[in-house]
């Protein structure tokens, strides 16, 4: 903990803590010299360090526990039933039934913890464990509260082997001394270098001390030892193609029961790709305050990691906008805010929307709920995952019943409202979307926070004013002034362990997921090398997140999760999804070779997000029931956008140097590279006989993909290809006229106008 008198590392300095002071923090040397520094400059430093203390880890690495023998897994989930009856006295949920009660052995308020272990070792003996004793038991439980299912695995079959084996020491540095010999000159055979091997042990160690394994175990040493580019009798090994890869309950506390589900929004929003879709709202709701924790809407399919970073949000605060009145800070709720704030020092600036980590959590059996990635966050954080009885949606009834209140007080005053069902649902709804998914997630969470938290609900009532209905804000403030408030605190690293693993090689050229290549420095001494995991066949962990691709992080022998870029990552300026990328592998050829295939790629992924990023909404008169007008990466021109019913105002196109930037410019954007025989033909219509009030035509494969978005077609250059760009091309507004054909230097100034 950082107090007053605890001493401190930061960048790479011993300092002692003499004050603080609100956010401040007043550091002290034994030379004399001071420092004071905010407490989020202190914390960011990444060498930060409590001298004697020890930060523990809030979520344990959860993708090892895929590592071990299946055996281990399955013995871990054996006694998790076991310990949880001994602290609890109940079953395992998974094996309860409705009405079922603990049995009296294990009852806590007859039977002592100590006797109870005793209980319990005698019944493991009698189903067949071997060597439970009640310090087994005792042992094991303490496991499981410091490490939860993890502790509970027999750490002997997670260690990791070495590559060596049991090889004799000498032998692996005759043979590290031969493999060095011979780098750089001809390639020979295994045969020879084992020769040259057992010629270095008669020198090093006298003639027949130290004998030779047989050839099959060299053999494999030298598999294990040498560089897939030096390997003898084999050529340098290449990049590998990646792997194929009931009513609401009586609760009394905040977050004893949340309810999380997922629907379609009733609101036809501007995606990614220009294209229109209903998103998904998922949403995690507390019972006993009625309090929406946290609401995340996507563009398409809800995955698993979606389920699992919702989790994590519910626990920190959300910090107010900058936009917001200082009505929708917490500061100005009625809660008990000082006396939570000198407990969490992140609640400062926090919006007015509790913070609460839910002990329950009531799911229905969709595949995301249940899966490994949305379980294993679960048990890190302590949260029991309790699944609906099937075909029983009363069982999630406060659930299913806010999705019915956002679509009455939310989504019908949004423009695209598309209503519950087709005989509700507006002739031109799709003509009115004009507002992107994180455009309508600020409008939720603003909504959120000003409109549902301070909302009287009549299912929440006080003991003492049975008869008036109380907000969601005001029955947090009630609840949490009785039952307290327990900070959460999460780090960086614990949102990287809440994302799915995958398991790659690192191959010379880095590693290489769905066609893009991560690749840095990190990775210089592991490529081509085998991880200690032999679980997985030498493959790598990784952790990824499907929204951002843009990046990965891998686990390093260091145990530390390092961050590798995609090599494109500089090119591409926005965020995608995968779908957004298979849309792209989809479009664009294949030419050339691998390299210049994912050049291709970024380059056209690039364009397509430059290109939809300011077409946020219809041509008025544009219909929106034919499904070729809306296809992927062809949206009409927008010429007004209409103001929403929330207070926004309206907003339109700029009629400054940016919205002639698309006619002035060049037609592919501020960077397009030009390929020769693949260029667009020509619109046969003069700009002059264009008329103002002529709606848009239909795309031809033929067109240019910048003629779509309202590009002069006499300003585009000959041959200029559609969808591909690249960082080197000069902008044609920086040099004053059309940008010549091929390459030229790229104008950082000219760029910079661009965004």
């Amino acid at each position: 903990m950082v107090e007053v008198g605890a001493h401190v590392v930061h960048l790479g300095q011993t300092w002692q803590v003499a004050a603080l002071q609100g956010q401040r923090v007043y550091l002290l040397r034994e030379d004399g010299s001071e420092k004071t520094l905010l407490a989020g400059r202190l914390f960011a430093d990444p060498g930060l360090e409590v001298v004697g203390g020890r930060v523990p880890d809030a979520v344990p690495q959860w993708g090892l526990f895929e590592t071990v023998p299946l055996t281990a897994q399955q013995r871990a989930l054996a006694w998790l039933p076991h310990i949880r009856e001994v602290e609890t006295g109940l079953p395992h949920p998974a094996g309860s039934r409705e009405g079922q009660s603990g049995r009296p052995e294990y009852d806590p308020q007859r039977w002592t913890l100590a006797q109870r272990d005793e209980a319990k070792a005698r019944e493991m003996t009698a189903l067949g464990f071997t060597r439970v004793t009640r310090t087994t038991v005792e042992r094991m439980r303490h496991a499981y509260r410091k490490q939860g299912l993890w502790g509970l695995v027999d750490k002997r079959s997670a260690k990791p082997s070495s590559a060596t084996g049991r090889a004799d020491e000498r032998v692996v540095a005759a043979l590290l001394e031969a493999l060095r010999r011979q780098r750089g000159r001809s390639k020979g055979t295994v045969k020879g270098l084992r020769v040259l091997t057992g010629q270095i042990l008669d020198q090093t160690h006298g003639t027949g001390v130290v004998v030779l394994p047989p050839a099959s175990s060299f053999y494999r040493l030298v598999n294990a030892l040498a560089d897939p580019a030096e390997l003898p009798g084999r050529p340098a090994r290449t990049a590998t193609a990646p792997a194929r890869a009931s009513s609401a309950p009586l609760v009394l506390r905040p977050g004893e029961q949340v309810q999380i589900d997922t629907t379609r929004l009733d609101i036809m929003a501007v995606l990614e790709d220009g294209s229109l879709g209903r998103p998904e709202l998922t949403i995690a709701v507390d019972v006993a305050t009625r309090s929406i924790l946290a609401a995340v809407l996507r563009p398409h399919s809800t995955k698993a990691v979606d389920a699992a970073l919702l989790l994590a949000e519910m626990a920190v605060p959300h910090p107010a906008r900058p936009t917001w009145p200082d009505a929708l800070k917490l500061s100005r709720a009625q809660v008990p805010y000082q006396r939570m704030l000198s407990l969490d020092e992140r609640l400062e600036g926090a919006a007015a929307r509790p913070v609460i980590v839910p002990e329950t959590i009531v799911v229905d059996r969709g595949k995301i709920y249940l899966s490994q990635g949305f379980v294993a966050a679960c048990e890190t954080l302590g949260v029991s995952v309790q699944p609906a009885p099937p075909r029983r949606p009363q069982a999630k009834a406060v659930v299913e019943r806010t999705f019915g209140s956002i679509n009455d007080l939310l989504c019908q005053h949004v423009a695209g409202h598309t209503g519950s069902n087709t005989l509700r649902r507006g002739k031109d709804a799709a003509a009115e979307a004009q507002w992107t998914i994180p455009q309508l997630q600020d409008f939720l969470d603003e909504w959120i926070t000003c409109g549902w938290q301070n909302r009287p609900h009549d299912g929440l009532r006080h003991p003492v004013l049975p008869k008036t209905a109380i907000t969601p804000n005001q029955m947090w403030a009630a609840l949490v002034a009785l039952c307290g408030y327990v900070p959460l605190p999460l780090t960086a690293a614990d949102y990287l362990e809440l994302l799915p693993v995958r398991w790659q090689p690192i191959t010379e050229r880095g590693i290489r997921i769905d066609y893009r290549t991560y690749d840095h420095n990190d990775l210089n001494p592991h490529r081509g090398q085998r991880s200690p995991v032999t679980a997985k066949d030498g493959r790598w962990e990784i952790h990824h997140n499907p929204h951002d691709p843009r990046q990965i992080w891998v686990r390093l022998p260091d145990g530390k999760l390092h961050e590798i870029p995609w090599i494109h990552r500089a090119h591409v300026h926005q965020p995608f999804n995968d779908q957004i990328w298979h849309h792209i592998q989809n479009e664009v050829e294949q030419r050339g070779d691998r390299d210049q295939h994912e050049a291709d790629l970024a380059d056209a992924l690039d364009q397509l997000l430059r290109r939809t990023r300011d077409t946020a909404g219809n041509e008025p008169g544009t219909s929106g029931k034919s499904g070729k007008s809306n296809r992927l990466g062809h949206r009409p021109k927008q010429v007004a956008v209409l103001p929403d019913l929330m207070g926004l105002p309206g907003q339109r196109h700029p009629a400054g140097p940016e919205a002639d930037a698309g006619s002035d410019a060049d037609p592919a954007g501020p960077r397009t590279r030009v390929k020769a025989g693949h260029g667009p033909a020509a619109d046969p219509t003069p700009p002059s006989q264009t008329q103002p009030d002529e709606p848009a035509q239909s795309w031809d494969p033929g067109d240019s993909l910048d003629d779509v978005t309202g590009t002069d077609p006499d300003t585009q250059n000959e041959g200029s290809g559609p969808g591909l760009q690249d960082s080197t091309a000069p902008t044609t507004a920086a040099a004053g006229g059309p940008a010549p054909g091929g390459y030229g230097l790229w104008d950082a100034e000219a760029e910079a106008e661009q965004w």
